[in-house]
């Protein structure tokens, strides 16, 4: 298990925008399951929707691929690198994310060649599926 900061040693993300607050298991290269505890405070809420509280896409696309970036630069041949997204493949959202949400990320990297890979990424809410699909990385 890791909390933020030993989250924060392994990727180089940080406030406001390190989307993820724990990590309950991962395996170097290979997966990693992590959590975002979506507080009301989030400083996307303010405008994404007034009224109507909503986590955007984009943001939980970007917790899946930080979730899977604790998996490639955790290896020891990574560390101090950094993982770009290469691209977006098969992802659909399925249901809404909102304030007092625990969105489980869960990443598994299915594809590697040199410093491309790619993660098979699925969030959840509640054993629901909230966002599913394919991110491909590139470590730089």
């Amino acid at each position: 298990m890791l909390d933020v900061n030993g989250i924060m040693e392994i990727i180089p993300q940080r406030d406001p925008f390190l989307m993820i607050d724990k990590v309950e298991e991962f395996v170097p290269g290979e997966s990693c399951i992590a959590y975002k505890n979506v507080r009301k405070e989030e400083w996307y809420f303010k405008g994404h929707f007034p009224g109507n509280p909503i986590m955007p896409g984009v943001l939980i696309t970007e917790a899946l691929a930080q979730t899977g970036a604790v998996a490639i630069l955790s290896m020891e041949e990574n560390k101090g690198k950094n993982a770009l997204f290469g691209g977006i493949d098969k992802l659909k959202f399925k249901k809404m994310v909102v304030p007092g949400d625990v969105l489980k990320l869960e990443v598994k990297i299915i594809k590697r060649k040199g410093p491309i890979g790619v993660g098979e990424a699925i969030a959840t809410v509640d054993g629901k599926i909230a966002a599913k699909g394919e991110l491909t990385f590139a470590v730089v």
